[in-house]
């Protein structure tokens, strides 16, 4: 049996609720008998757009700044590669930040 994936997603505020709705679409954070667990909290963020990018928010070569959302949420490993497009299909960033982490002894 494999084992549940935790996904953490860095996404704009702006942007949160497409990203949650995707999420729920293809039944990510469902834990047993619950379903649409998630969990998410404001962060500040930095990155810097590299020449040839294209970025959502920010400008190429300079470092920027910004509030965001983090959106932590559990994923059935059946149903990985399904919610990584569901989330990049609803998610504004040229390279979404989504982290991809196995869940030891969770029960899930």
């Amino acid at each position: 049996m494999e084992m549940p994936y935790k996904l953490e997603i860095f996404v704009p505020e702006s942007h949160f609720e497409a990203v949650r709705q995707a999420l729920w679409r293809v039944d990510a954070g469902h834990i047993g008998n619950y379903d649409r667990c998630l969990s998410w909290s404001r962060v500040h963020s930095c990155w810097r757009p590299l020449a040839g990018t294209h970025p959502w928010d920010g400008t190429p070569g300079e470092l920027s700044e910004a509030e965001e959302i983090r959106v932590e949420v559990c994923c059935r490993p059946e149903k990985l590669t399904e919610t990584l497009a569901a989330v990049r299909a609803a998610h504004p960033y040229e390279e979404p930040v989504i982290n991809v982490l196995p869940l030891m002894g969770t029960g899930l």
